[in-house]
């Protein structure tokens, strides 16, 4: 979960780390929502909206020798990032562990759970900067499976981190909307599918099943229909 106090598309604040996910998953959707500050609910969202209740409330305790804090702001001065974990363990030596909440199953495919990979390891990157501590892994729990899934944060992940964050910053800079995902995969359960009209898209610019020529669009918008024989 992330809190964004700031508006995204002002180039001096810091990038909401919901961001990262959001172009990881499909940078359409990152503009859709970062850009045009566009946001629609469906069944998803809403479970989401649910799960992160449980871990919206600050609050801190102490379960198993850890010190648990719910709803942590957190933030990467260098970076420029910042955002809110859900759950952060510190170890007894000060270690941050951090645990970010998702409403659906771990079995996910590992190219789509890889945008929930960094928005964790974005988190970890922030902890690291504020406590001065390496924070070599974290874990996703999923409501669905009632199960973690521990994420090594990897120097790979670390350069992803970066590299989407520059790809955010260079959309917001430059205004466009990004092309829908090539990956139809993750179009059906995008609560945007209806703003981001993703077949009507492909279509028009002549990729995919049932896509138009630039001839077939052109007579398609332009050259009437041949007039019915009169009776």
């Amino acid at each position: 979960m992330n809190a964004n106090p700031t508006d995204p598309t002002d180039p001096d604040d810091p990038l909401p780390l919901s961001a990262l996910q959001h172009w990881a998953y499909c940078p359409r959707q990152c503009g859709l929502i970062h850009l045009e500050q566009a946001f629609d609910d469906n069944l998803h969202t809403l479970r989401g909206q649910a799960v992160h209740r449980q871990v919206d409330q600050p609050g801190v305790e102490i379960r198993k020798g850890l010190r648990v804090e719910r709803a942590l702001p957190v933030w990467h001065d260098s970076l420029n990032l910042i955002g809110k974990a859900d759950v952060v363990e510190f170890e007894p030596d000060g270690t941050p562990y951090p645990v970010e909440y998702k409403h659906g199953s771990r079995h996910k495919a590992a190219d789509i759970a890889a945008a929930d990979d960094v928005q964790l390891a974005a988190q970890a990157l922030c902890l690291e900067a504020m406590t001065g501590r390496a924070v070599p892994e974290g874990a996703l729990f999923y409501a669905a499976s009632k199960r973690r899934r521990d994420v090594p944060i990897t120097p790979a992940l670390r350069q992803t981190v970066a590299d989407i964050a520059a790809g955010v910053r260079r959309m917001l800079a430059g205004g466009a909307l990004p092309p829908p995902a090539t990956d139809t995969r993750r179009c059906p359960g995008c609560s945007l599918r209806e703003r981001c009209q993703p077949e009507a898209w492909r279509q028009l610019h002549g990729i995919g099943p049932g896509a138009h020529t630039p001839d077939s669009l052109r007579q398609a918008l332009f050259e009437p229909e041949d007039p019915q024989p009169r009776p």
